[in-house]
């Protein structure tokens, strides 16, 4: 992967604490401000109230088991000296196995635009950023399974439609107005195996949300300013690889047109997606949603919805009345689909040189199963892609409110039902300058 360049090449104006933690020699009732007095557990970094320009570093070698990192509005950095979670010593990446713990409470606040998505309830998170900003993690690994012996849901099926909701890093921005500032760098998160289901409740690797806050006439509307999330390593996740975005104000975007006045004052903002690579991802491998002119690029996606299937994804799931209360069944196969790469109601989303290929199981099950998905947005740009070896076309064009797509100087080599898929009447769509190789027998579109 590319090197990463400095986020932040400002001198810090506070060089703050530093506090180390080692699962093997440590002690929770040491000071915890020296390798020889390190701390022993994740809890005691979690009762800490972190400063501008404090730091964090796990010991390499350490196995933190049954635990979780939280952290929240009072853990903030700022712009010149951001709070730094990191690894000294040598020796493997600290690992953080959450094992079903790390236990919160998400809510939307309000029901979401497909009134049985799950909008509220229990989750577990390897890592919980909420309300917290200038924060950067980075060499961390994290998984969050069913299979250890400890977890409460050891024994119950993996593709359980009531099974908890699970993440490696999941963020919510809800009290604190405009959340700038997020750095996820270099981190390796497997083997979540989240709710396949439950497409909104931070199932997955990396999943950042937009909560209502308890009161937005005072912090102001709930939105990112820069999250960046670079050179990860995600392997086996459900559901999703890496989502960001989904916003409590989605009610503010359901046209196809999308206004720069409604992107300033709803939608979050610079967002960088790159240099990750993601494979044997249940559902679907990158979404941007709610965002304006985020950028994805030099990312590489193997084996995406992997559990889209009719074995796999087979269980009726809850349908919801307004309150998001159970008050019956969906039918089987509810919500069965997904994609590779792809924006939802975002503004000038550019997605160039990723890689994404063997994306899976849309003839057995998954309505979708494309590399490159321009849905309901305006203003998306594909360009400079690669994909191959996928089992839908090469791209879909989704709807009335997709408009303004390009789709250029990409190369598809021999998608299993050809290159464009344009699913209903998307409005403008540009596509020019690429190269298919399409396999024999298949027709053009």
């Amino acid at each position: 992967m590319v090197p990463t360049v400095p986020v932040n090449a400002k001198e810090h104006a506070a060089t703050g604490t530093t506090y180390y933690v080692d699962s093997k020699d440590g002690n929770d009732s040491n000071a915890g401000t020296s390798e020889s007095k390190a701390f022993k557990t994740l809890d005691k970094v979690n009762d800490l109230n972190l400063e501008p320009g404090d730091t964090v570093l796990l010991k390499k070698g350490s196995v933190f088991e049954d635990q979780a990192l939280k952290f929240t509005k009072e853990d903030s950095g700022t712009a010149e000296a951001p709070v730094k979670i990191s690894t000294y010593g040598k020796g493997d990446r600290p690992k953080i196995n959450t094992n079903g713990h790390g236990l919160w409470e998400l809510n939307y606040g309000t029901p979401l635009d497909n009134q049985n998505h799950k909008w509220k309830g229990t989750v577990s998170s390897s890592i919980l950023i909420e309300d917290a900003e200038y924060l950067e993690i980075e060499g961390l690994e994290l998984t969050n399974d069913r299979k250890s012996a400890t977890d409460t849901e050891k024994d119950k099926a993996y593709n359980d439609a009531y099974a908890m909701d699970r993440t490696g890093v999941a963020g919510v921005a809800k009290d604190n107005g405009k959340v700038d500032h997020i750095v996820l760098n270099d981190l390796y998160i497997h083997d979540v195996t989240g709710n396949v289901y439950n497409k909104h409740m931070t199932n997955g690797g990396i999943y950042f949300i937009v909560a209502k806050p308890t009161n937005e006439g005072e912090t102001g509307i709930a939105r990112y300013n820069d999250i960046q999330i670079r050179n990860c390593s995600l392997n086996t996740v459900n559901r999703w690889g890496i989502a960001v975005g989904y916003t409590y104000q989605w009610r503010q975007f359901t046209t196809g047109a999308l206004s720069d006045a409604v992107m300033d004052k709803y939608a979050s903002s610079n967002v960088v997606i790159e240099n990750n690579y993601l494979n044997h991802v249940g559902g679907d491998a990158i979404t941007t949603m709610y965002l304006d002119r985020p950028l994805i690029q030099y990312n590489v996606s193997e084996n995406g919805s992997e559990q889209i299937n009719t074995t796999d994804y087979s269980q009726q799931q809850p349908r919801l009345d307004a309150n998001g209360n159970e008050i019956g069944k969906q039918n089987v196969g509810a919500g069965r689909v997904a994609a590779g790469i792809w924006p939802w109601k975002c503004k000038n989303a550019i997605f160039q040189y990723n890689e994404c290929f063997t994306t899976l199981n849309a003839s057995k099950g998954n309505g979708d199963g494309q590399p490159w998905d321009a849905d309901y947005g305006d203003g998306t740009n594909y360009q400079y892609n690669y994909s191959h070896g996928n089992t839908a076309s090469t791209i879909m064009f989704c709807g009335p409110e997709s408009i303004n797509n390009t789709f250029r100087y990409n190369i598809s080599q021999y998608e299993d039902m050809g290159p464009l898929d344009p699913a209903g009447n998307s409005g403008n769509c540009q596509v020019y300058n690429n190269t298919f190789y399409i396999k024999e027998g298949l027709n053009t579109i």
